[in-house]
């Protein structure tokens, strides 16, 4: 399962909302980086309809998983941060054994 904080699943919606179209988010991850992996999201106009992808709905967001990235983010939860300037989704995943120098990738 994929969990979304309030703060999160309020500013996904806040998106949808902007784009004016749109029944959710996909989540997964894509080999890249230093490290060896990076989160991936996208914003998802029709929803996959074959057996490989998960639902999930967290704070009213329907979150769409790939069954080969659940084993890299399953029970994963993403948070809405704002620090300073920056603003952005944070992933909480309790798999990762560390990040690289820049936070952009992580390794199981």
């Amino acid at each position: 399962m994929i969990n979304l904080t309030e703060k999160a699943a309020n500013k996904v919606k806040q998106q949808i909302s902007k784009r004016g179209k749109g029944v959710g988010i996909m989540v997964g991850v894509k080999p890249t980086g230093c490290s060896g992996f990076a989160y991936k999201l996208e914003y998802v106009d029709n929803p996959p309809v074959t057996r490989d992808w998960f639902k999930y709905n967290s704070h009213g967001v329907d979150v769409y998983v790939n069954g080969k990235d659940l084993v890299y983010i399953d029970g994963m939860t993403m948070d809405w941060k704002r620090e300073g300037l920056n603003e952005g989704f944070d992933f909480v995943n309790e798999k990762e054994r560390d990040r690289c120098g820049c936070g952009e990738s992580f390794r199981i």
